[in-house]
C-alpha cells in the first residue's frame, strides 16, 4: 500500500453489523411478547435472501427506484403470507421492517472505527437509504463522519455510480478512498473504479449457512482480522 487513504468507506450489513443474530433476538423477543408464533431465524434468513433479487429488479428496471426500506418492506410481507404468520398488525409490520435500523455491532466494530476517525474520514457506502443508516448508528453507537446511502447516488452497489459518487462528493480522487468489507465481491467491485480495498472476515455472518468469504480471496490492499486489526494494520 504505496499511500494510506483520506477516506474509508465500509459496507455495513455483516461487516459492521451484525444483522442475522440481531434480528433474530429481536424478532423471537417481540414474538414471546405478542405471543405469535413463527420460526424467526428461517424468516430472517428468507428475508435476507431476498435482498439481492430484490435490487436486481431495480437494477434491470424491471422496478422502479425504491430504497432498502421499501424492498424490505415489500419483501416482508410476500414472506408473512407464506410463512402463515397472523396477527401482526400494520403497525406490527412497520416495527418488524424498522427492524434493520436497530441492527447491533459486532464487537469490535466500534471501537476500532473509533479508532481509524481519528485519523480517516469514515463512513458508511451501503445499500440501505440513509435515514435507516442514520438511525442504526445512533442506536449503535457508529461514530461516522458521514453517512452515503444508495439514495444518494440512485444506484445499488455493485454499480460503478456508488463507489465513484463517493470519491466525487468528498472532492477525492477513487484512488484516495479506501473500500473496506467482509464481502469479496464488494471488494472487487471497489477495486475496479480504482478504489484501495480492506478485507476481513465475518466467518458467522449467515450462521450455520455460511458458504462464502471466509478468507481473501484476492490481494486486497489490507487483508485484517477484524476492524481493531484495520485500525493497527494502518497505525492508529
Amino acid at each position: 500500500m504505496p499511500q494510506p487513504p483520506v477516506a474509508i468507506v465500509f459496507d455495513t450489513f455483516g461487516s459492521v453489523v451484525d444483522w442475522r443474530s440481531s434480528l433474530i433476538a429481536e424478532l423471537t423477543a417481540f414474538g414471546a411478547q405478542r405471543g405469535i408464533a413463527a420460526d424467526w431465524a428461517a424468516l430472517v434468513d428468507a428475508w435476507r435472501a431476498a435482498y439481492q433479487p430484490s435490487m436486481q429488479r431495480v437494477r434491470v428496471g424491471e422496478v422502479p427506484w425504491q430504497t432498502l426500506d421499501e424492498l424490505h418492506r415489500t419483501s416482508l410481507d410476500r414472506l408473512v403470507a407464506e410463512f402463515g404468520i397472523k396477527g401482526l398488525t400494520e403497525a406490527d409490520l412497520q416495527h418488524i421492517n424498522l427492524g434493520w435500523h436497530r441492527l447491533k455491532p459486532w464487537p469490535d466494530s466500534v471501537a476500532g472505527l473509533t479508532r481509524l476517525k481519528s485519523r480517516f474520514i469514515i463512513g458508511p457506502l451501503s445499500n440501505g437509504n440513509v435515514s435507516l443508516l442514520l438511525n442504526m448508528a445512533k442506536n449503535a453507537g457508529i461514530p461516522w463522519d458521514m453517512i452515503f446511502g444508495s439514495d444518494l447516488f440512485g444506484h445499488f452497489k455493485p454499480d460503478p455510480e456508488t463507489y465513484l459518487g463517493v470519491a466525487r462528493l468528498l472532492g477525492l480522487q477513487p484512488g484516495q478512498v479506501m473500500m473496506a468489507a467482509a464481502h469479496n465481491n464488494d471488494l472487487l467491485a471497489a477495486r475496479k473504479c480504482g478504489l484501495m480495498t480492506a478485507f476481513w472476515p465475518r466467518p458467522t455472518e449467515y450462521g450455520p449457512h455460511q458458504a462464502r468469504d471466509y478468507e481473501a480471496e484476492h490481494a486486497f490492499d489490507v487483508v485484517a482480522k477484524d476492524i481493531e486489526d484495520l485500525a493497527t494494520q494502518l497505525g492508529v
